[in-house]
């Protein structure tokens, strides 16, 4: 599914798409996995999904980009399949520091693929390629 992620993490966005398919809810023994994984980003990434905050990019060659609307209003462009964020937190936390594995938008890419509630939206194959250049948003 992810193999930028730890087995671990993996396993676990497995148990959540089980079990939210099933039931449309997210266990407290899941949710407590996700805590103790994710540490601090896990009840911010939630929230994300619960703002409906995450949007797939779909291109009609088939690329994919997400984007993530952040709790101060700022647009990500969030790359899962590179496993990047541009936002401070994951340059200071994930890249300077390596004490967290992701970052809120990533995580919270994740969680919406995993519940399959990721909002949904085709654009061209030049406005994916203006955003991977990072020339523009949409």
């Amino acid at each position: 599914m992810h193999s930028l992620l730890p087995t671990v993490a993996d396993q676990l966005f497995r148990d959540i798409q089980k079990t939210y398919q099933e039931t449309s809810q997210i266990p407290d023994d899941l949710l407590i996995a996700l805590k103790f994984i994710f540490g601090p980003c896990a009840l911010p990434a939630l929230d994300l999904v619960d703002q409906h905050s995450v949007t797939c990019l779909s291109s009609p060659s088939g690329r994919k980009v997400f984007q993530v609307t952040g709790g101060s209003g700022r647009l990500y462009t969030c790359f899962v399949s590179c496993h990047y964020c541009p936002c401070p937190a994951f340059a200071h936390t994930v890249l300077r520091k390596n004490e967290g594995l992701l970052c809120k938008h990533i995580l919270a890419v994740y969680l919406c693929q995993a519940m399959g509630v990721t909002q949904q939206d085709s654009v061209t194959d030049q406005q994916v390629s203006m955003l991977l250049s990072g020339t523009s948003t949409t």
